[in-house]
């Protein structure tokens, strides 16, 4: 299986057991094969949402390999900025702007989020759409 990015929706759900989707998220971590990354930033606002514990949690599951980690350098900034400038209408936070500079810069369009509509609006270069991977129902 392919390389897929995983943002915050999945990660929160991953990380509180009383979550509505906590359940298929470890199904689908148990099914998964491929690599899963994760950008820096979606570790960060991923945290705001999680206990001290769960914020542990995540960041053991990290460490043991389980992600591979991707932090955003800053001369990805400005990029980043435009990012944010051309889809000021949704509003997007700078975890989503984000994964999409990482998405193209290392040519990965699979994701996991519950973010449905934004994702389906953002573009990737040549107006390449992600491709939202089905985890939950």
């Amino acid at each position: 299986m392919k390389a897929v990015l995983a943002d915050s929706g999945f990660l929160v759900a991953l990380g509180i057991r009383r979550d509505p989707r906590h359940q298929a998220a470890k199904n689908f971590l148990a099914g998964h094969k491929g690599e899963i990354i994760v950008p820096g930033p979606v570790i960060v606002e991923t945290c705001y949402f999680l206990s001290a514990a769960g914020k542990i949690r995540l960041l053991d599951w990290l460490t043991r390999g389980k992600a591979k980690t991707a932090e955003i350098p800053p001369e990805a900034y400005p990029d980043i900025g435009a990012i944010i400038a051309r889809y000021a209408g949704l509003d997007p936070d700078f975890a989503d702007a984000a994964i999409v500079w990482l998405a193209d810069s290392i040519g990965c369009r699979a994701i996991l989020t519950v973010d449905i509509r934004d994702f389906g609006i953002y573009r990737l270069k040549g107006g390449k759409r992600f491709e939202v991977v089905k985890w939950f129902d």
